[in-house]
C-alpha cells in the first residue's frame, strides 16, 4: 500500500508533501510539513478512491528529552501524530507533523472531522499546543485553573516533586468560581424569542451518569436544546504514569482504565510492547489470553445489560445479571487469583499455566449461561416498556458514526459488519469460528441487540478454547520476557547479570514506536508506545473508545427529552475511567 499511496500523494501535491518513515509496527507512516497537513487530511478523507474516512486518534509527543535519533525527526520539539483508518483498505495511516518552539501552535482540523474537537482540546490541555481556529479551545481533562500541561517533560510526575498543597481563601474562592457554569462561555443563549431556557446539572453525582460525569443540559421545557459533557473528574494521569513505570510494572495500571474490561486492557498494551520488542507469543498463551478476554467481555456486557435496564425503569435484571457476573469472576479467580483486576497477562504470555480443574469450571459455565440469556431476552429485550424507552432514541447513521469515531457495538448497530477480531485478527483470533452481530437502525435498542448477541458469540469462542487448548509453553522464551533459569545464574557472570537486570530493572525495549488496536468491550482500544531504548516507555498513549463516544453525546441527544438522555447514556456503555484515563 505504501508505494501506491506515496505516489498518489506526491503526484497531487509534489514531492515535498510527504516523507515516509519505517516503524517497528509497520504502520504506513508519513511526515508532512505543518503548512500542508490540512490539505493532505482533506485529500486522504475525500479525494482517494479508498479514503481514510475515520480519524481514529490524535495525540502529541514532547520530544525535547528524547535520547535516540529516530530517523532524524527527533530534532522537532513536539510531534503531532494523526492516526487515520480506511475501512476499504482495512488499514491505518500515521501522519506526523513536527512542531518547534516552547509553546507551538497548529491550525485546527475540526472542520474536517468533528471528532477532532475533543482530541485537539486534549492535546492543548496536556501539552500546551494551541490549535488556531478551534471553536472552543479550553482544558478538557484538567480543571480550568490548573497550572501547567501535565504531559510536557518538565511537568512533575510525582507529588513528591511538588511543594505542599495549600488551599488559602483566595484560591478556594477561585476554585469555587471555576465550578460555576457560564452559558456564554459555551456560546449558549439563555433565552429564545418565545421562551427562557433552563440549565440543568446532571451529575457528577447521579446514578444515570454511571460515575463522575457532569452533563449540563440546556432545556426548553423537557426538550434538550444542547448538552455540554464535562469530563476529567476521574482523570488519574494514566499516560503520565507510564513514563515513570517500567515496561513490566505498568501492566497493573492498564487494568484500571476500562475497569470492567479486566485483562483486555493488558492485552491491548502488551500487543504494542511485543511489536516493539519483536516477541512472538506461543499458541497456548495466545489461546489462554483469548479465553480470558472473552470471559471479561461477557462480564462487562452483563454490567451494561443490568444497569441499562435499571436506567429505563427495570430494577430486577441488575441483580440477576450481577449474580451471573460473579460466576464469571469465580472462573477468573480460579485461574488468575484475581477478579476484576487480575493483572495476569505478561510480556510474551501469561503469568502461570492453567491450573488443574479449569476446564470443568469453564464447561459448567458454557452449559449454564445460554438459558440465562434466553431468560433475559424475555425479561428485558421483549419488554414493552424497555422497547418504548429505547427504540427510535439516540439514532445516528453509519456515516455519522464514522465521522465521530464510533467503534465497537455502536458501529455495528449501524449496519457495518466490522470487528477487529475478524478483520485484523490478533492473538490467534483468526483460528476461531464466530459471527459478527449487526443491526440496522443505529438506535439505543439496536446497540443493545448487538451486545446481547455478542455474549452468545463469546460463549462460542470460549467453547472452542476449551476444546482446542494447545499444548506447549504459556510464555515466550524471548530474553526480554523470561529471565535465565535460576540455576544457570551460578555458572557464569553474564547469565547472573542478565537475570539480575531483567528482574530488578525490567526489560530494555529497543527504540521505536508501535501501535495496537483490539476489539475491546466498548470499542477499539489501542496503545501507541514510543521507546527511546530504556527500561520505561518514553511516551504511552491510550486510545480509549469511551472518549470518542462521549464526545458524540450532544450531537445525538438534541431534540430528545431528559428521560431519553438516560437511555442514550445507558446504551453508550461507557466507563468514566476509560473516558478520563
Amino acid at each position: 500500500m505504501i508505494p501506491d499511496l506515496l505516489a498518489a500523494l506526491r503526484s497531487r501535491f509534489g514531492n515535498d508533501i510527504v516523507e515516509p518513515e519505517t516503524t517497528r509496527d509497520e504502520t504506513p507512516t508519513f511526515w508532512t510539513p505543518q503548512g500542508k497537513v490540512l490539505d493532505l487530511l482533506i485529500y486522504l478523507k475525500t479525494g482517494l478512491s479508498q479514503p481514510f474516512s475515520m480519524m481514529y486518534d490524535l495525540t502529541a509527543h514532547d520530544m525535547r528529552a528524547y535520547k535516540k535519533d529516530l530517523n532524524g525527526h527527533s530534532r522537532f520539539d513536539f510531534q503531532l501524530v494523526y492516526h487515520l483508518f480506511s475501512f476499504e483498505r482495512n488499514a491505518f495511516l500515521r501522519l506526523k507533523v513536527g512542531l518547534e518552539g516552547e509553546y507551538p501552535s497548529h491550525p485546527t482540523a475540526t472542520h474536517i472531522w468533528p471528532s477532532l474537537n475533543w482530541y485537539e482540546r486534549e492535546v492543548y490541555d496536556m501539552f500546551g499546543i494551541r490549535f488556531e481556529g478551534h471553536p472552543r479551545l479550553r482544558r478538557i481533562l484538567m480543571p480550568s485553573n490548573w497550572e501547567g500541561h501535565p504531559l510536557r517533560k518538565e511537568h512533575p510526575a510525582r507529588a513528591t516533586e511538588m511543594g505542599p498543597f495549600r488551599l488559602w481563601d483566595e484560591k478556594q474562592d477561585a476554585e469555587q468560581k471555576a465550578l460555576q457554569f457560564d452559558p456564554a462561555e459555551w456560546g449558549l443563549q439563555t433565552q429564545s424569542e418565545d421562551s427562557d431556557f433552563l440549565f440543568l446539572n446532571i451529575g457528577p453525582q447521579h446514578p444515570g451518569t454511571h460515575g463522575v460525569l457532569r452533563v449540563i443540559l440546556q432545556l426548553d421545557g423537557e426538550e434538550i436544546v444542547d448538552a455540554i459533557p464535562e469530563i476529567g473528574f476521574h482523570h488519574r494521569g494514566a499516560e503520565k504514569m507510564g513514563e515513570r513505570q517500567s515496561w513490566h510494572t505498568y501492566i497493573p495500571y492498564t487494568d484500571r482504565i476500562d475497569y470492567l474490561g479486566g485483562v483486555m486492557n493488558n492485552l491491548a498494551y502488551l500487543l504494542a510492547v511485543e511489536k516493539l520488542a519483536g516477541i512472538t507469543v506461543p499458541p497456548r498463551a495466545q489461546t489462554i489470553r483469548v479465553m480470558l478476554c472473552e470471559l471479561f467481555r461477557i462480564a462487562s456486557h452483563l454490567v451494561w445489560y443490568g444497569t441499562f435496564a435499571q436506567d429505563v425503569g427495570q430494577l430486577s435484571p441488575v441483580f440477576y445479571m450481577f449474580t451471573d457476573r460473579e460466576k464469571v469472576f469465580s472462573i477468573v479467580e480460579a485461574i488468575t487469583g484475581g477478579r476484576m483486576h487480575p493483572n495476569w497477562f505478561r510480556i510474551g504470555g501469561v503469568a502461570q499455566d492453567l491450573p488443574a480443574g479449569w476446564d470443568g469450571l469453564v464447561r459448567q459455565f458454557i452449559e449454564y449461561f445460554p438459558r440465562k440469556l434466553k431468560e433475559y431476552d424475555k425479561m428485558v429485550m421483549r419488554n414493552s416498556i424497555f422497547k418504548a424507552r429505547t427504540k427510535g432514541i439516540g439514532i445516528f447513521t453509519l456515516q455519522e458514526a464514522i465521522e465521530w469515531g464510533v467503534t465497537g457495538p455502536g458501529l455495528r448497530a449501524c449496519g457495518l459488519e466490522w470487528d477487529m477480531r475478524k478483520k485484523r485478527p490478533y492473538s490467534g483470533y483468526e483460528n476461531f469460528d464466530f459471527e459478527v452481530p449487526v443491526a440496522s437502525h443505529g438506535d439505543c435498542y439496536d446497540r443493545a441487540v448487538v451486545r446481547v448477541e455478542e455474549m452468545r458469540q463469546s460463549l462460542r469462542i470460549i467453547d472452542q478454547c476449551l476444546k482446542n487448548m494447545p499444548e506447549g509453553p504459556y510464555k515466550s522464551s524471548h530474553p526480554l520476557t523470561t529471565p535465565p533459569i535460576k540455576k544457570h545464574t551460578m555458572q557464569d557472570i553474564e547469565t547472573l547479570i542478565n537475570h539480575f537486570l531483567n528482574v530488578s530493572w525490567g526489560p530494555v525495549i529497543p527504540p521505536g514506536e508501535a501501535m495496537s488496536c483490539i476489539e475491546a468491550t466498548k470499542g477499539w482500544n489501542g496503545y501507541y508506545l514510543l521507546s527511546d531504548g530504556n527500561t520505561s516507555p518514553y511516551r504511552v498513549r491510550v486510545r480509549a473508545p469511551s472518549f470518542a463516544h462521549m464526545q458524540m453525546l450532544p450531537y445525538i441527544s438534541r431534540g430528545y427529552t431528559v428521560a431519553d438522555l438516560l437511555s442514550i447514556l445507558g446504551a453508550m456503555d461507557f466507563v468514566l475511567a476509560d473516558v478520563d484515563r
